[in-house]
């Protein structure tokens, strides 16, 4: 034997009048409501012209695969000795390390438009006194092994004291990349510290 409180009874009016009205709002989504209406949209073909318009006023799809992006071998790190006494760690000024690299993409008419980006750190060595550091990045895209864009980017990071390290950022943005599919596309990135 169950004894009802006046708020379960409450409740179960609340819920029962809930469902009654929901039953009420719901004639037209499944089913109920114009049949006219409902027979012409059933009915309905659209144009060539249509499609066309809809197509073109889409919004770009992001890449289902987006290229890796990779840090080019020997690029990870970079070392600057003070008096050519170079592999001297005491004589070490600086040093530049690749933290991590990301990018996201759009694929749109044959295009794969990427923006990618890379973090990394600058730190003093034994002989560092430097404010600033000027980091040479370089970000490369690849495809089928022939490389279809490749730009140096000089990246200044400010050393303030007492820090002996900063962080830096750099990001490149909408770099198109003709796709047809099936392409290996590889994106790299590193230290370029050649003149």
């Amino acid at each position: 034997m169950t004894i009802s409180t006046p708020l379960t009874l409450r409740l179960s009016a609340a819920a029962a009048a809930a469902f009654v009205l929901a039953g009420c709002s719901m004639g037209g989504m499944f089913g109920g409501g114009n049949t006219t209406q409902t027979q012409t949209l059933q009915n309905a073909t659209p144009t060539p012209a249509a499609v066309a318009l809809a197509q073109s006023n889409a919004l770009p799809a992001i890449a289902t695969e987006c290229p890796q992006i990779r840090i080019r071998p020997g690029s990870e790190a970079m070392f600057f000795y003070g008096g050519g006494k170079t592999g001297d760690s005491r004589s070490l000024q600086y040093q530049g390390i690749i933290d991590e690299s990301t990018r996201n993409c759009v694929v749109s008419n044959g295009l794969i438009t990427v923006n990618m980006g890379v973090t990394g750190r600058i730190l003093l060595g034994p002989q560092g006194s430097q404010s600033s550091v000027n980091a040479p990045i370089r970000f490369a895209v690849e495809r089928n092994g022939q490389a279809i864009f490749s730009e140096k980017y000089t990246v200044p990071v400010a050393i303030t004291a007492p820090a002996r390290q900063a962080d830096f950022v750099k990001v490149i943005d909408n770099v198109a990349i003709p796709y047809l599919g099936g392409e290996e596309i590889i994106i790299w990135v590193g230290f370029d510290t050649r003149s």
